[in-house]
């Protein structure tokens, strides 16, 4: 059974930083996309950043600059490095590896 379980979430204040984690299980890791999305409250999901399976990357014009998507095949982990976060960043944030989404975890961002 495919599960991706998110953590590293928290309180922040502005201009601080977070790093998320996504463990993966139950995938042949090292050949699937990761990607992170965020939904804010009353706003659609969307994509926050994206790493292919040999490392390459994309992210969100939002977020350029600020965060940064890894991942560790070895470890079957996604990462997503967030730096110089804004209040506007606060959201649930989530893993998605092909069709299997995480949980989520609250990311709060607020003096």
């Amino acid at each position: 059974q495919v599960q991706l379980v998110e953590s590293g979430g928290g309180l922040v204040q502005p201009g601080g930083s977070l790093r998320l984690s996504c463990a993966a299980s139950g995938i042949i890791f090292s050949r699937i996309p990761g990607n992170w999305y965020r939904q804010a409250p009353g706003k659609q999901r969307e994509l926050v950043g994206s790493i292919t399976k040999n490392g390459f990357t994309d992210d969100a014009d939002s977020v350029k600059g600020r965060f940064t998507i890894s991942r560790d095949n070895a470890k079957n982990m996604v990462y997503l490095q967030m730096n110089s976060l804004k209040p506007e960043d606060t959201a649930v944030y989530y893993c998605r590896m092909g069709d299997t989404w995480g949980q989520g975890t609250q990311v709060t961002v607020s003096s």
